[in-house]
């Protein structure tokens, strides 16, 4: 009998599904591309004909939708943890020996597999269907990529028989080396400058606003880690692997379980000697605790877990000529010398350029323009010179500008420092990472704000300060690219809302070297206003605790400047809160009480409790001390509630912070 439609569909369905996966997963396709593309067209055809029966899991929508207007951020079920490094056999042996004494010397193994030079993903399944994706972000959580994922091809959309109905899949998206390379290939018949390496190309490409730019970046997705509802599901990593192999996921093939660490060295070194025959980067070996019962017993520390370990390969080098030296402007001022290298291969990547951090260091190394040079890419990614090799004949010194390259600014060096900075806050090379700052999550809180737009502004000559921001009209947002009038509005009331931030918020945002969260609050707290911070002299300054002199002089600075008491002014006219509004007044229910908080909250993430204190009178700190009245420990609590519980300061969980709080 002849096949209806939707048995059709269904079938070419599952075909294309087939051959995606024995071509981007297995690497062992069965037909042409021809014979696909073919195939793909048919069902295109059927489905156009019928769209009531297109479903989101079909080949035919991984790519599509119109670009995006930004990215929602996402929690995560539970931390997407880094991990601590080994750069030698000692170090490695050394967190071996931890992991015998922390389990009682009981018997052990290890799981040993590549370490992907690439971005951290989770993907999320219902029912077998590709739901969400979200990017490592901070750990606790990350962006919603998910149009953006779907174009990658080694990810499934549909996964057959999965033991649960929703799961999530961690894995790491990478590039391989011919995509790279065919990447900046064309980059460059367009006039654009290289991509530095495939690590930030696979990161940039997932977080481009428009899915279809990420599909023509030919992305790789390699799954690590299977969990239902933030937990491992199998009783060991090994059968985790296997399980995500069998379901239809790219697993990277090099691995193999070790007995014992004498095992994961051999293992490291038989794949640092073939690392040049893979068709992508990595940059060292993952060894892991095979028994997820025994990683749970080992634990995590706040930022790492102390079942895993990260060996670092030793940095690729090469040599080279210094053909010039010229100098970068930072988002603080900060003036970094860079080598202009004649193009050489290191690791597979062209390198071109590297730093050379400061004078000091240009001093130390001895090195000039037409020197002979070792190059090395440090942790396989960052580009420096580590040594003249050869003085070249007519070697000419490097010697740092009197005056910002950019703006004309002046240039200061304080005693003592290594760095030279331009002072000027406004000026156009520290302008887009300055607004990013200053429009960044815990300073002034401008969500939306983001990387795209803020170039748009400043490439558009809309924004020259950051006072500028308070000028813009939501006509003249909603005309920017990828900004509708909804989203227009949205970003220019997160603008007007951010005049009300407290005056720390305001210190924090405008760059003032060595003035971070903390020293902005403690300036605001000691002297209440913005005026009289400006006006202090250093010896004033330092009378702030925590405040000495080289964080004071570096205030003095800031407000001598012509430039930075424009802005001042602008910023003033504009309506922002220069007054500090005293959190410590009678009557708030959590008046004078420190917090330090630790792990992941369920209702709210660390910021939103941390702003929940201080409105309610109390303050929160980063360190746990004799002086800190209440530790607040969600999930996965680590070293800080230990400390706690040594000083015996009392340890709340979230709801006793919620009653706490009278909510």
């Amino acid at each position: 009998m002849p096949l209806s439609v939707a048995e059709e569909i269904e079938a070419l369905r599952a075909e294309l599904r087939r051959h995606e996966y024995l071509y981007y997963v297995l690497d062992q396709p069965e037909i042409s591309d021809a014979e696909y593309d073919q195939m793909m067209r048919r069902l295109q055809a059927l489905e156009a004909a019928h769209p009531e029966l297109v479903t989101p899991d079909s080949p035919t929508q991984r790519v599509g939708g119109k670009p995006r207007e930004g990215f929602v951020k996402v929690h995560h079920s539970t931390p997407m943890l880094s991990l601590d490094n080994a750069l030698n056999e000692g170090e490695l042996r050394d967190f071996d020996r931890r992991v015998r004494e922390l389990l009682g010397h009981t018997n052990y193994q290890y799981v040993a597999e590549l370490k992907l030079d690439g971005l951290s993903m989770a993907a999320h399944y219902d029912h077998g269907r590709f739901q969400l994706a979200v990017t490592r972000g901070d750990g606790l959580e990350g962006e919603d990529v998910t149009e953006n994922a779907r174009t990658i091809r080694s990810l499934p959309l549909l996964v057959d028989k999965p033991p649960v109905d929703r799961f999530e899949v961690r894995g790491e998206v990478i590039m391989l080396r011919k995509a790279f390379e065919l990447l900046n290939a064309e980059r460059e018949r367009q006039g654009l400058p290289r991509y530095a390496n495939p690590r930030n190309s696979a990161a940039g490409s997932l977080r481009v606003l428009d899915p279809g730019i990420t599909a023509s970046r030919q992305l790789d997705f390699y799954a690590y880690l299977f969990l239902v509802d933030g937990k491992p599901h199998f009783l060991s990593h090994w059968e985790s692997l296997e399980a995500l192999q069998r379901m239809g996921f790219k697993v990277n093939p090099h691995r193999a379980r070790c007995a014992h660490v004498d095992e994961v060295l051999a293992f490291c070194r038989q794949r640092e000697a073939q690392r040049d025959l893979l068709p992508y980067e990595i940059d060292g070996v993952v060894a892991k605790i095979d028994s997820v019962a025994q990683q749970q017993q080992l634990g995590w520390t706040a930022k790492a877990p102390r079942w895993a370990i990260a060996i670092k390969f030793a940095a690729r080098q090469q040599e080279t000529t210094v053909e010039n030296i010229s100098v970068q402007v930072g988002r603080t001022g900060v003036l970094t010398p860079v080598a202009h290298l004649r193009p050489v291969v290191v690791g597979g990547v062209t390198v071109s350029r590297a730093t050379l951090h400061n004078e000091d260091e240009i001093e130390r190394l001895d090195v000039q323009i037409g020197d002979k040079v070792l190059v090395e890419r440090s942790g396989d990614v960052i580009p420096k010179v580590v040594r003249v090799v050869e003085k070249g004949e007519n070697r000419r010194p490097f010697r740092m500008p009197s005056q910002c390259p950019v703006c004309g600014g002046g240039i200061v060096r304080s005693e003592g420092e290594a760095a030279s900075r331009c002072v000027n806050t406004n000026c156009p090379a520290r302008l887009k990472e300055s607004l990013l700052h200053f429009a960044a999550r815990g300073v002034m809180d401008i969500d939306g704000l983001g990387e795209a737009l803020v170039d748009q502004l400043v490439d558009r000559g809309l924004v020259r300060s950051i006072a500028d921001l308070y000028e813009l009209r939501v006509e003249t947002l909603a005309e920017l690219e990828r900004m509708g009038q909804k989203s227009a509005e949205k970003l220019w009331n997160k603008i007007q809302e951010s005049r009300h931030r407290p005056l720390s918020r305001l210190l924090n945002g405008l760059g003032i070297p060595f003035v971070g969260e903390r020293t902005a609050q403690i300036l605001a707290e000691t002297f209440g206003d913005l005026d009289r911070i400006a006006a202090a002299d250093a010896e004033t300054l330092q009378t702030a605790e925590e405040v000495g002199p080289k964080v004071a002089q570096s205030i003095v600075r800031f407000f001598g400047d012509p430039r930075n008491r424009e802005l001042i002014e602008r910023l003033r006219q504009a309506g922002l809160s220069f007054q500090h509004q005293a959190q410590r007044q009678q009557g708030l229910p959590l008046a004078g009480k420190t917090f330090v908080l630790t792990g992941v909250l369920s209702s709210m993430t660390r910021e939103q409790a941390k702003a929940r204190i201080e409105a309610a009178g109390g303050k929160v700190t980063d360190s746990v001390s004799k002086k800190t009245h209440f530790l607040v420990a969600g999930e996965s609590a680590g070293s800080k509630l230990a400390k706690a519980q040594s000083l015996g300061i009392p340890v709340l969980d979230e709801k006793a912070l919620l009653d706490l709080l009278g909510q």
